[in-house]
């Protein structure tokens, strides 16, 4: 079908029938097919939110996805495959594809689970690693190298069992990533939760002491760490995190029992597929405050998890909001 010798009002009847996958790549074939289709259907594309490449399937021959969203709700579809990433002329040609259609108004994720592939240099485009090391931690190096050859790491989810714990320095670019997820087997603290830089985290770990906690949010309250922090959550997979003792030894405060608790939540940072685009509501009558800027974070301790979750208030707004 030669779409071009149509008139444009029965052009557009065609893409407006046509799926997302169908259209993008549609738009590959010319650069008339893609002014076209831009022309025609940006309305309709301007709910997208985000282009995924995820390379976690196929030895690393990347899936592509895009996220939109539709009354608040978010879906994704599969566009099409790529052929091997290794011939990063294509994958370059699809990119500025995208680029020409959605220019820095929406996020491109580069998803991997493997830090022994390179990963293309493309414009605009951020990291998302899902890494799962063996034990004795023989490749950390390996997987130091890869978190420093890549600037823009917008997510990782880190799983290992090991005798060595992750580096304690603070300048490693892992604690500057935005949204991390720790998964630590071992018996040791995750030193994630004494250098975190980013924004949005979980950490689930063996063995986290009660005292590790409560230095935690002392530090946040003294302005010393976490200047970044929005949401994090601590999961101890043994006893249970003591309750009374912690709040008080962190100096929490209490909203009235009678008064409705402010349920805290997020954006994520990062979405997968039909996951939940929100961080889980943290509602809790204890709260502490940051001495520097009066900010509030609420904590809540249910037997074996610690959240926190700090407002965009000081303590006077916040308690506007439970009046």
């Amino acid at each position: 079908m030669k779409l071009l010798k149509y008139p444009y009002v029965v052009q557009t009847e065609i893409l407006d029938h046509m799926n997302n996958s169908d259209l993008f790549e549609l738009s590959l074939v010319s650069k008339k097919i893609r002014k076209l289709v831009k022309s025609s259907q940006m309305k309709r594309l301007k709910n997208t939110v985000s282009i995924m490449y995820d390379c976690c399937w196929l030895s690393g021959r990347p899936l592509v996805y895009i996220q939109y969203k539709e009354n608040s709700i978010m879906f994704y579809s599969k566009i099409f495959f790529f052929i091997p990433s290794e011939n990063r002329t294509i994958i370059e040609y699809i990119h500025n594809n995208f680029l020409y259609f959605f220019g820095n108004s929406v996020e491109y994720y580069w998803k991997t689970d493997n830090y022994k592939i390179l990963i293309p240099r493309l414009e605009n485009l951020s990291v998302c690693c899902r890494i799962r090391i063996p034990n004795k931690f023989e490749d950390l190096e390996n997987v130091d190298n890869f978190f420093t050859s890549h600037p823009v790491l917008k997510s990782i989810d880190l799983g290992f069992w090991a005798d060595e714990s992750l580096s304690p320095e603070s300048e490693s670019r892992l604690y500057q990533v935005e949204s991390i997820k720790i998964s630590q087997y071992d018996l040791k603290l995750p030193p994630v939760l004494r250098n975190f830089q980013g924004k949005q985290a979980i950490l689930d770990c063996c063995l986290c002491q009660a005292s590790d906690l409560i230095e935690f949010v002392k530090r946040w309250k003294a302005g010393e760490a976490y200047q970044n922090l929005e949401h994090l959550k601590i999961r101890r997979r043994r006893e249970e995190i003591p309750l009374d003792e912690t709040l008080t030894a962190i100096g929490a405060q209490h909203i009235y029992a009678t008064r409705k608790r402010p349920a805290h939540t997020l954006p994520k940072l990062f979405i997968e597929y039909a996951f939940e685009p929100t961080t889980d509501p943290i509602t809790s009558h204890s709260y502490v405050v940051r001495e520097s800027d009066n900010r509030v974070a609420s904590v809540l301790i249910q037997e074996k998890t610690l959240s926190f979750g700090v407002w965009d208030k000081t303590e006077e707004e916040f308690l506007r909001m439970v009046d």
